[in-house]
């Protein structure tokens, strides 16, 4: 099996008998390491002192005493938000336990950045036995916004953050499309380049095709349908769909923002409006499998903002599907 994902973490976590990954020392540790939480020349005694200790035992009790104790207040602020979201991580069995917890209970403090690290390294301990590349690069969707651009009929996503990380510099047609630095080498992940996605896969430099029927499409309705069996024990096949016509438009999920509001204008029995239509990404016919083919299936809607950027929300799938519902039909 080719590695990939490595900058998740994954290698540094155990796991139970049931597959869910468990929290270790050394994976709390990276998050001590991080950026934020290094203190800097002119921090005080406590704050040095106490980021040495929890290298050491990254699982040491910390009092409130110790955090008002220090002179910072804004180092303060960070060492509460992130000790709080280690001590959530210790209080469950697994990190896709805490993660679900963390979902169905409301997020709270919990930075955004730290949600889409669990989703990564939880999604890459989904797809841990998986060799498609194209399932693999569609699942950075999950977790790092994209930007959506149309170039010769062709729907492509690339990695916002890599893009705006980089000059205007340009070589080649779809670099200047996309407005990437010539250093980046995007490429378009397609069946000449796949075995290059494990060497490049932290890089964040391949765009993916997800024109409606196409493998990116296809690829991206594969992981959501591995995420619901991971996480919810839900058997479900998810389908592309090229084209909404006569749908008995019972159940949707919004898979984003955008998504959400083409689904409400939908539910509504709204015609789309052409700015509506250009913003749709992606739609996909879940059923649960076994179930009755004749009854509705719940509808995945996946879609983009004015600006061409998608920022996708896997946690709604965990929350918006009515799952009784589904079962109900099985």
């Amino acid at each position: 099996m080719k590695d990939f994902w490595l900058s998740c973490g994954h290698h540094l976590l155990d796991r139970d008998e049931g597959g869910g990954l468990i929290v270790t020392d050394d994976f709390l540790k990276v998050y001590f390491a991080r950026p934020e939480l290094t203190p800097p020349p002119e921090a005080c005694v406590v704050e040095r002192a106490l980021h040495a200790a929890l290298l050491e035992d990254p699982r040491r009790t910390v009092g409130a005493d110790e955090i008002a104790a220090m002179a910072d207040t804004d180092a303060q602020e960070n060492w509460r938000v992130v000790l709080e979201f280690r001590d959530h991580l210790l209080k469950h069995p697994t990190l896709e336990a805490a993660y679900l917890a963390l979902i169905r209970a409301g997020v709270g403090r919990t930075p955004p950045l730290f949600l889409n690290q669990l989703v990564h390294v939880i999604l890459r301990n989904v797809l841990d036995e998986c060799e498609d590349p194209f399932v693999l690069r569609a699942g950075e969707l999950f977790y790092r916004s994209q930007r959506v651009t149309l170039h010769e009929g062709s729907l492509l996503v690339a990695d916002e953050e890599t893009i705006a990380g980089n000059n205007p510099a340009q070589v080649s047609p779809l670099v200047g499309m996309l407005g990437i630095e010539k250093s980046a080498e995007i490429d378009v992940l397609n069946d000449d380049n796949t075995e290059t996605y494990y060497e490049r896969s932290d890089r964040y430099d391949m765009a993916l095709d997800l024109t409606a029927g196409r493998r990116g499409h296809e690829a991206l309705g594969e992981v959501i349908a591995r995420w619901l069996r991971h996480l919810l024990a839900v058997e479900a096949s998810v389908v592309p769909v090229v084209e909404l016509k006569d749908a008995r438009f019972t159940w949707y999920v919004g898979l984003d923002t955008e998504g959400t509001k083409i689904g409400d204008m939908l539910w509504n029995g709204e015609e789309l409006d052409q700015a509506a239509q250009g913003q749709l990404v992606a739609l996909y016919a879940l059923r649960t499998e076994g179930g009755d083919r004749d009854a509705p299936p719940a509808y995945l809607i996946l879609g983009m903002n004015a600006e061409k950027m998608m920022r996708m929300k896997p946690q709604n799938l965990l929350t918006g599907l009515n799952v009784k519902r589904l079962e109900a039909a099985t």
